[in-house]
């Protein structure tokens, strides 16, 4: 009788543990500059439930910094995503998005066209996301060079109705330089802009080092930072179902719809 007992048990655990259905991992591509060297590690501090597949681009304009990416690579390497069965392909290069006024209409259809699945652009996240948290007057951390922070001023105002209230860049000339800067450096420079009427702060760049210092930051300054690794994270997260993602910062805290 003791035998049968402890038998009826184990069937049992082994049953319910059949049972058990595994959490689905959410697969989804990533497109960025062939001189990123920071977008990697950003995104493999997610939960285990998310999985980036990356993709590396040529640039269009050799001798150009922070212009866009060849279309051809764009095309090959998101069908190569798309072999992978990614629900959504994002491109994290938020410079590319503002030399062209249609860049990310275009260009998100490409992506689209190759890969199969839904596309978005950095900078559309950046810009989504900065609307969905109910920020209209914007404190703008940029690491990217004069031209191209003139660009990034246009780019927010016309395309996603963002005042730029607040301004600081660190003139980088190229996008290693951006990769060496470090949480410190957009630190100081909130420090220096803050105002009470700065509704968040945004710091764009896919190979400026953040994603850690985010929580942190709204602490301290007790407003929404947003920046464009974690930006396209909510965008991606938004896509697939909305779940949230605690630790880096708001956005991806309350996830909001936008």
């Amino acid at each position: 009788m003791q035998w049968s007992i402890v038998s009826f048990g184990t069937k049992y655990h082994t049953l319910a543990l059949q049972r058990k259905v595994a959490p689905m991992t959410r697969h989804f591509g990533v497109l960025i500059p062939s001189t990123n060297t920071t977008a990697e590690t950003e995104l493999a501090r997610l939960p285990t439930g998310y999985q980036a597949h990356f993709a590396r681009l040529l640039t269009s304009t050799p001798g150009r910094p922070f212009s866009p990416s060849r279309d051809d690579d764009i095309d090959y390497q998101s069908k190569l995503l798309g072999t992978a069965r990614v629900e959504l392909v994002v491109l994290i290069q938020t410079s590319a998005s503002l030399f062209t006024d249609d860049y990310d209409a275009v260009t998100t259809r490409r992506m689209s066209a190759a890969a199969g699945v839904p596309a978005i652009t950095s900078a559309q996240a950046v810009g989504r996301s900065l609307r969905a948290l109910g920020a209209r007057r914007i404190g703008l951390v940029s690491p990217y060079s004069e031209e191209v922070n003139a660009m990034a001023r246009r780019y927010f105002a016309d395309k996603h109705g963002l005042e730029i209230a607040a301004f600081e860049g660190f003139g980088a000339t190229e996008s290693y330089a951006i990769g060496q800067l470090g949480p410190e450096n957009a630190r100081a420079a909130f420090a220096r802009i803050n105002r009470p009427d700065i509704d968040a702060f945004a710091v764009p760049g896919g190979n400026f080092p953040t994603m850690a210092s985010i929580a942190a930051w709204e602490r301290e300054f007790n407003k929404p930072v947003v920046t464009t690794n974690q930006a396209s994270v909510w965008a991606m997260a938004r896509e697939l179902g909305g779940e949230r993602i605690p630790g880096f910062g708001r956005l991806l805290e309350q996830m909001p719809a936008g």
